[in-house]
């Protein structure tokens, strides 16, 4: 089975050399339940064979490296985050994570399942006696003596 983005993250983490636990809260679990899932992947099948491919000696002798990538200046921990702009506004940063070709599928679609409330408001139904009087209009409306009568006045004199 393949990797779920959890487990992925879990990967990631346990090879840069966090902890059961810590790996299991980078990758998103509850930090009650964090001990017990980070011993529950650490068991896993799929998880084990992605870390014993992390740590595996890629090649024996590797080419020279053309260019050599520089740190982030700022420090920043997330480096796919660093194009997105700096705002005050979360509907402007949702949007721009949303479209940054660069960033994972799984947080692009998080972001636009997030600014979807601010485009498409949710329909609301209608209530039970709403609902009642449509219906009795419709019936009313075809002529027949069962239709619909004035209602009585309601102004107390």
């Amino acid at each position: 089975m393949a990797l779920t983005s959890k487990k992925r993250r879990f990967v990631e983490s346990k090879a840069a050399g966090a902890s059961n636990r810590e790996a299991a809260e980078a990758a998103g679990y509850a930090a009650g339940s964090a001990s017990a899932a980070g011993s529950r992947l650490a068991k896993d099948p799929d998880v084990v064979a992605a870390l014993e491919k992390l740590k595996a000696p890629r090649n024996v002798k590797p080419e020279p490296e053309r260019e050599a990538f520089e740190a982030d200046p700022a420090g920043d921990e997330s480096g796919d985050l660093v194009d997105l702009p700096n705002t005050d506004d979360p509907l402007v940063w949702l949007l721009a994570l949303m479209n940054d070709p660069q960033a994972k599928i799984f947080d692009r679609r998080n972001a636009a399942q997030s600014a979807l409330p601010y485009f498409h408001g949710k329909k609301s139904g209608m209530g039970k006696k709403e609902q009642k009087l449509e219906e009795a209009a419709k019936v009313g409306a075809s002529g027949n003596r069962f239709g619909l009568r004035d209602r009585h006045l309601k102004a107390v004199k």
